[in-house]
């Protein structure tokens, strides 16, 4: 047991940082995603065929930037959940945050999968109401 107390002590700023990237982590999740669902146009999930993104009418060397930020901060956003599932935080809500930025084959199928379930639905459409938005419509 000396031994745990020994590498504590000697790593108090690391766990220190991790404790505050996670206090802050949770702090932007809660801010975000209330965002983030009220701007999924309501019909986006009815048609089989996902919509055009609008980060490709941009020219082609700021789509590429775009693309590639979006998803480095999907993919960090992966990795600090897998650490909050341990730390303070909302791992599996930041873990699904990140997966929903990232693209990557077979996203939206999943996405749909995703919205149907019954707990998600629901929440996603009361987040929506909070904001003065119409219900997502079922795929």
């Amino acid at each position: 047991m000396s031994r745990w107390y020994e590498w504590l002590g000697a790593h108090m700023t690391l766990l220190a940082g991790l404790g505050a990237a996670s206090v802050i982590m949770f702090l932007g999740t809660l801010i975000a995603l209330p965002v983030l669902v009220a701007r999924i146009p309501a019909d986006y999930f009815v048609d089989p065929i996902r919509h055009r993104s609008h980060l490709r009418q941009m020219s082609r060397a700021l789509y590429v930037v775009v693309f590639i930020l979006k998803n480095l901060l999907g993919l960090v956003l992966i990795l600090a959940g897998i650490a909050m599932l341990v730390l303070p935080g909302q791992g599996i809500l930041t873990i699904l945050i990140g997966v929903l930025l990232t693209d990557f084959p077979g996203k939206f199928q999943f996405e749909r999968w995703l919205i149907t379930r019954p707990g998600v639905y629901e929440t996603v459409n009361w987040m929506r109401r909070k904001v003065g938005k119409g219900p997502i419509l079922r795929p």
